[in-house]
């Protein structure tokens, strides 16, 4: 099927057909897990639908879709940040009121699942789309699927074609020994000898998602697959810090360049010819920097040194073990993790689609940075991979930070995460 906007609000119940699949009764053998009616009041956290625009989608399209098939469910929504999810689960759990669906990030799964919170699914459900082999891999524990994909956030690199071809470079570095002479070839420096442009901007998305990348690009692993071993402390994990401190050295990038929030970003302003990047910057250079698309002058490529590799986040929803009505609960995650529910989700924040079913709709074809994702999700790699996951990445950024800023060696900042991956393991 070809989504395109027309064909969702139809498959949502808001066009002349109501075509949400799954909706009514769990599907599968999930009676098998989510036993009883589907009906009662049922709980929803959600860190997904920001402000007035996410609410209103939430609220005023999907849940009434949602509402329409299960007409005895009533869904009562508790909206977080991502910043705040897990003190509000990690809270909702002491006081015994864990929400009956909630939506988690990726590498969350272990944790939660780990400590019996959420309850598993039937694994019919991953066959029910077309997923990515490595899109599921986050949704899984132990061999169970515990959570359906809904939108993606992948880490690319992006760069100024303009910048690009004033330099007399034509096409975009293919390991890091070219990116870092490109990138000392594309810096700028002002008449006091300060950077007034920097050829590669790594520290425009958060340090820990950065370093992972690169780890991944570098054919690196965080840890092993039973998730009890320290992997990132060999070679590849001291040189993928490693090549932030050598351009840092080079005076082609800058830990200081940084842009407020929601503000343009480095490569908007002409500040970065490189800058690693979400995905969802398509849409704020189209709001804020239409011109830069309009005259293509933006390009974007997936990092690459031993491998290519893409940093693949995103948000996942899952059922409550503790849920009164699991059924409601369980038709509500299914319903969440449709094509028809997931397309508009994606639009609304720039994310990734997590279903490769979408790569036809209108909104892919446009948004040039989620086609990239969504056309290479085969060299995407996510964080975790282990049940001690939400301290470790606790101290990622502050371990690493202080090679950056000159503190420590990378081998050294390195060696301190090991030893705390290992102390937060071996409290499992």
């Amino acid at each position: 099927m070809e989504y395109t906007r027309r064909s969702v609000l139809t498959a949502l119940g808001l066009g002349a057909v109501a075509a949400a699949t799954g909706c009514s009764a769990p599907s599968g053998n999930s009676q098998a897990t989510a036993d009883g009616p589907v009906e009662g009041e049922i709980s929803l956290l959600t860190p997904l639908f920001e402000g007035s625009t996410g609410k209103d989608l939430l609220e005023g399209k999907l849940l009434p879709a949602f509402k329409q098939k299960n007409p005895n469910v009533t869904v009562k929504v508790d909206y977080t940040t991502y910043a705040a999810l897990n003190e509000k689960i990690t809270t909702s759990l002491a006081g015994g009121l864990m929400p009956d669906v909630v939506m988690l990030g990726v590498g969350w799964i272990p944790p939660f699942a780990h400590k019996k919170v959420l309850a598993p699914l039937p694994d019919d459900l991953a066959k029910r789309y077309e997923y990515e082999d490595r899109v599921l891999e986050p949704s899984r524990y132990d061999g169970k699927l515990y959570a359906l994909p809904m939108v993606l956030d992948t880490r690319i690199v992006t760069y100024r074609k303009d910048l690009f071809a004033e330099a007399g470079i034509k096409a975009p570095p293919k390991d890091w020994a070219e990116l870092r002479e490109m990138s000392k070839e594309l810096a700028r420096s002002d008449s006091s000898g300060k950077l007034s442009r920097v050829g590669f901007d790594p520290f425009s998305i958060d340090l820990r998602q950065c370093w992972e990348t690169f780890l991944f690009a570098n054919d690196g692993n965080l840890f092993d697959e039973s998730g009890q071993q320290v992997k990132f402390n060999d070679d590849r994990g001291v040189e993928a810090l490693q090549l932030f401190l050598d351009v840092i050295k080079d005076k082609s990038a800058d830990y200081s360049f940084k842009s407020a929030a929601g503000q343009p970003t480095t490569l908007q302003q002409g500040r970065s010819a490189m800058m690693m990047s979400n995905n969802s910057l398509w849409v704020q250079l189209k709001k804020q920097n239409p011109e830069l698309l309009k005259e293509d002058k933006v390009g974007a490529f997936i990092l690459a040194n031993k491998v290519p590799a893409m940093l693949q986040g995103g948000t996942m929803v899952a059922r409550s073990a503790s849920s009164k009505h699991a059924a409601a609960a369980q038709a509500l995650v299914e319903f969440m993790g449709t094509p028809e529910s997931i397309l508009p989700t994606a639009e609304q924040r720039g994310s990734v689609p997590g279903v490769q079913d979408l790569r036809t709709s209108d909104y892919v074809k446009e948004n040039g940075f989620v086609k990239l994702a969504l056309d290479n999700m085969s060299k995407a790699r996510s964080e975790g991979g282990t049940a001690a996951w939400m301290e470790i990445r606790e101290k990622i950024k502050t371990t690493l930070e202080t090679a950056v800023v000159g503190k420590r060696t990378a081998k050294e900042a390195i060696d301190e995460l090991a030893n705390l991956s290992k102390e937060a393991i071996s409290r499992l």
